[in-house]
This record gives structure tokens, sequence and C-alpha cells, in this order.
């Protein structure tokens, strides 16, 4: 249980050493630290991330449309650390003053166009490209509604559910099951939603399934917090459906490789300037 004799000061103070596994980059302000020039490479596309779920979002959704043929989807992708706090560096302000991965520059536009959020990254690259986006005004609505479904509910899921109950430093009863039960809930919306429907939106794989599948995917698969019997996610039979078949998707295996470091070698690919950069793997 939570420590009953804390009580809240009046007025809140920064404390370096409270923060887990995060604590050594976690601060109260905003901006720059040091000063980091971005690398760049040739491709209309520079990427800058790493292969958290957030990161594995546009990876996915850059390979899934060179997949479809979209070669004007090339892209230079180089790994932030974050736990080194390489997101804190003057270049990468420059193009996320949030200093969150992933962030993104399209050197094809005059300027260039900086795009920071996965959620806004993903809505930007499939109006770009007309792809992976209903067209008709009530399916895109509808694939809008669970794209920023999943914007709004991961935050429960990772800083709420995987941060109690995977990186804080003592484990409180209270914040954990609290999550739990709010991932859980989540889960089975999804799990009723996928009942009556191949994808997220309906019977077409679009942005909604990329945005959704590297976080919830991933829990029901064991990929992240090793949490699936804790949640029971077997329970989900809809959604394990969903995830499974998603994963087999060969730009979804080489979307998960990109900006990859850590895990087996073969699964790692920290930077990715071409296609053939797979063929080593």
């Amino acid at each position: 249980m939570s420590d009953p004799t804390y009580t809240p000061p009046k007025i809140w103070s920064f404390d370096a050493e409270n923060g887990g596994k995060f604590a050594n980059i976690n601060r109260p302000t905003a901006g720059a630290r040091f000063d980091k020039t971005l690398p760049r490479g040739k491709h209309p596309f520079q990427l800058h991330s790493m292969a958290t779920p957030n990161g594995v979002k546009v990876t996915v959704m850059l390979e899934e449309l060179l997949e479809a043929g979209f070669e004007g989807a090339e892209y230079d992708a180089y790994s932030v650390k974050i736990g080194d706090g390489d997101q804190f560096g003057s270049g990468f302000v420059d193009i996320n003053p949030n200093s969150k991965i992933p962030a993104l520059i399209d050197t094809t536009t005059t300027p260039e166009t900086r795009v920071f959020e996965s959620g806004s990254i993903m809505l930007y690259l499939a109006e770009k490209f007309a792809a992976f986006i209903p067209k008709e005004h009530a399916q895109r609505t509808e694939c809008m509604n669970w794209l920023f479904w999943q914007m709004g509910s991961a935050p429960f899921l990772g800083g709420g559910f995987g941060h109690f109950y995977a990186y804080a430093p003592e484990k409180y009863q209270y914040p954990i099951d609290r999550y739990a039960m709010e991932v859980k809930r989540q889960l089975d919306v999804l799990n009723k939603q996928l009942a009556n429907n191949k994808f997220i939106a309906g019977d077409e794989y679009t942005i909604a399934d990329m945005a959704i599948w590297p976080w919830y995917g991933a829990v029901v698969r064991n990929t992240v917090y090793e949490a699936a019997e804790f949640l029971q996610v077997h329970e989900y039979t809809h959604l394990v459906r969903w995830a499974d078949e998603i994963a087999e998707r060969p730009a979804v295996k080489r979307g998960l490789m990109v900006n990859r470091t850590w895990g087996e070698p073969e699964g790692q690919l920290p930077e990715r300037h071409s296609a053939a950069d797979f063929n080593q793997k």
C-alpha cells in the first residue's frame, strides 16, 4: 500500500533523486540543455526516434508506405537514446520543443516542415501520400476517432500502468490497481471493437491500427512490461487475433527493428538509411 504518512507540502519542490529509472533525465523545465547538431541523410524524410511504442508507430508507417510503392517515403532514421538525454540537444529541441520522440523533418517542402507528436506525424504522412486513411468522410472520421483514442488512452497504459508496474523504484498497490483496472477496461474496449471488425476502424488497415498496435499489441503479445499474465490478456481473444495478424506484416517486422538498440542483435537496426540495411540482419 502507499505510504499513509505522506502529506503533500504546500509548495512542490523538485527532487532529482525521486524518479526511479528515469531520474537522471527528468526535470520540470523545457528547452535545450546542450548544443548538438542533428545528423542529416539524403532522403526526403529525416526521422529522429527510438523504438519505443511511439517511435514504432512512425517507422511502421514509413515502412508500410514503402511496401505500398510510395518511393517518396524514403527516410533516414537516426537513434535518439532518451536514457542518455539525447532529446535535450539543441538540434532535437529545434524540431520538437517538447523533447519527446519521435520527431520528423520533411525536406521536400520550402521551408522544411517539422512534425512532432506521433499522431501528428502519422496524420501528416497519411494526408501527404493519401494512404492508410479512408477517403469517405464517415470512415475517415471513424479512423480519426481511434487515432485520437490511442493518443488519449496510451498515457494511462505507459505513464500510468507501465511506470508503476515495471519502472517505479517501489511497488505500491494503489496506483498499480488503479491503472491495471483502466488498462483492462481499454483492452475490453478494443476487444469489443474487433469482435465485429477485421481492423480497428473497419475492414481497412489504417493509421489507427498502426498507432494502436505498438502499444496494445505489445501488451497482449507480452513484449512490453511482461504483464500479460497479470492482466490475463488471453481473455481478449479478438484483440489477440488482431495483434498477431498485424505482427506478421513484413513492413511491421521491419518497422520494429528501426532505431532499436536493445534485445537480440538480429532485431536491432539503430540507424536506417536504405532498404538494403535490413538485408544485413
